[in-house]
């Protein structure tokens, strides 16, 4: 695909690339990402529809994992649509706003995902650090506001993102933004101004977002696993360690993968485009995916009650 060297004042319309160098087998590539995408809407549904039924749910862990869910399948929406459009249709253009909007809702989702994690950190915390303060400390009202706090967070500072693009950055070397999705620091580079103020205001959101959840979720298992080593018990040492394992899972395959994109669109140059943008698409959807196939095989709790449900289904 050509790139025109015409400077462009405020293009109405976008073109998504998709994966650059990787358009001749895009339409294979669309199998698996559909797949994902059809097993992280089923799998965070059903992890949501057991979370509200079942009132012995109605406890911080479970309601912070039925945050994630929402958020997953929120995040997944925002993104697998339009680029199984790009795939398998060649429905690559987009609205200038309509991308701006897909850049905010994906950004400040994969935020909220980070607070949810930090939030569930902290209450596997107390639950085996302090578990005696557990109920007193996590109570409902507690966990609204950490709901709404994550919420906030990620969506405040987002929003200065679309104004200073909208505001500042006028004219654009080129409308194609080789990419599978609208990325902020991919829509960014398609400006022919200084764009400075961008990429620090986008260097200080992920440092105060994602940057300061990873060092608080790290101290917390820190603390986790020095108390653990602690109990007397070889039982309660491995039930500890076995609350903890899908929660450190999905803690690790999250912002390795998201650091891993980050970076490489600040300082990744020799790194080949269709590694980095199919590894960018890959990390928008493995979470989704993965989040309740970890969460419903290694939660006990949420396991006998899946079961029971299908159980229950293969009996009428």
């Amino acid at each position: 695909m050509s790139i025109s060297n015409v400077t462009v004042f405020m293009p109405s319309v976008l073109t998504l690339v998709g994966i650059p160098g990787l358009e001749s087998v895009q339409c294979w590539i669309g199998i698996p990402f559909c797949a994902m995408y059809l097993i992280a809407l089923v799998g965070n549904s059903l992890l949501l529809f057991i979370i509200k039924s079942e009132r012995s749910l109605h406890e911080p862990m479970y309601i912070f994992l039925g945050m994630l869910g929402a958020t997953d399948i929120a995040l997944d929406s925002s993104i697998m649509p339009k680029l199984l459009g790009i795939f398998w249709f060649q429905m690559s253009e987009i609205y200038f706003d309509s991308c701006l909007l897909q850049m905010w809702l994906i950004h400040t989702l994969q935020g909220i995902e980070s607070g949810i994690l930090l939030a569930m950190a902290l209450d596997r915390y107390v639950a085996i650090c302090y578990p005696l303060r557990h109920a007193t400390f996590f109570t409902h009202q507690l966990v609204t506001q950490i709901g709404a706090v994550v919420t906030l967070r990620p969506a405040m500072l987002i929003t200065p993102c679309l104004i200073v693009i909208k505001c500042r950055l006028q004219f654009y070397h080129t409308t194609v933004i080789s990419h599978s999705y609208c990325e902020h620091m991919a829509v960014v580079k398609l400006a022919a101004g200084n764009v400075w103020i961008n990429k620090i205001y986008g260097l200080f959101v992920v440092f105060t977002v994602a940057g300061f959840d990873l060092i608080f979720i790290t101290l917390s298992y820190i603390q986790i696993f020095i108390t653990v080593f602690r109990l007397p018990q070889k039982e309660a040492r491995f039930k500890a360690f076995n609350t903890c394992i899908p929660h450190i899972c999905v803690f690790l395959q999250f912002y390795l993968l998201a650091f891993f994109s980050f970076f490489t669109h600040r300082f990744g140059s020799h790194i080949p485009p269709y590694i980095h943008i199919l590894f960018s698409s890959i990390y928008v959807q493995v979470p989704p995916f993965l989040n309740p196939l970890v969460y419903g095989l290694k939660t006990k709790q949420i396991r006998i009650h899946m079961v029971k449900i299908f159980c229950l289904k293969i009996s009428h």
